[in-house]
């Protein structure tokens, strides 16, 4: 079957946080994100969204903000909302990027043509991430993705973002820093872990394998 080897990059982690993936062409961008959380550490927490600023495109799970783009997009079809309707332009600006729900959108026309974009995990410690298409397969043989390659532990749930990461690692890795052992239980906690390829692969495996028709 047809699919792609994508790089996902965490942007702004430092030592870089990334995984070398294989996605069957035919998934969805939900299927897509599943992928991206087994290959990078996540778990699955929060909403997400794929970013096409190109096309002026959001791909996204937020069913809220969907249903009410799709409101605001057949109110204002053909005429733009006045002044008095959108005293802070809050409706104009949301309606110059078009939405589509994940669950429902295919990816291989957007990788194909966008062999760069960005995911946001969590709109609140808001995890960046660069996806880069680096090759097309034709031969794939396995109906699941894989993990061919990567590096760095995925940052805890919740831990505040990349700057929220970096003073965790300064306790974590520091045993005479004062909240070195309330760091290490939390951390322990939320099942902080050194990145290992063999177990993420069987995951994906068991649980991302595509259904027969």
């Amino acid at each position: 079957m047809k699919a792609y080897q994508i790089k996902i990059e965490l942007i702004d982690s430092e030592p870089l946080i990334w995984r070398r993936v294989i996605v069957p062409a035919e998934i969805t961008f939900k299927r897509l994100h599943d992928t991206i959380q087994f290959a990078m550490g996540w778990w699955d927490y929060h909403l997400y969204e794929f970013d096409f600023p190109e096309e002026k495109l959001r791909i996204t799970c937020d069913d809220e903000s969907f249903d009410e783009w799709k409101y605001y997009s057949a109110k204002y079809k053909t005429v733009k909302p006045t002044k008095k309707e959108d005293p802070l332009g809050i409706i104009g600006r949301m309606l110059e990027t078009k939405l589509k729900k994940s669950q429902s959108t295919k990816i291989d026309k957007y990788l194909e043509k966008h062999t760069a974009f960005e995911y946001v995990y969590d709109f609140g410690d808001h995890w960046q991430h660069q996806i880069q298409l680096e090759r097309v397969i034709d031969d794939y043989l396995f109906g699941y993705p894989q993990v061919l390659e990567g590096e760095g532990s995925c940052p805890p749930e919740d831990v505040g973002g990349i700057g929220g990461y970096e003073e965790f690692l300064k306790a974590w890795n520091n045993p005479k820093h004062p909240e070195h052992d309330s760091v290490r239980e939390w951390g322990e906690g939320m099942n902080y872990q050194p990145f290992n390829i063999a177990d993420t692969n069987e995951l994906m495996k068991d649980c991302l394998k595509l259904k027969k028709v």
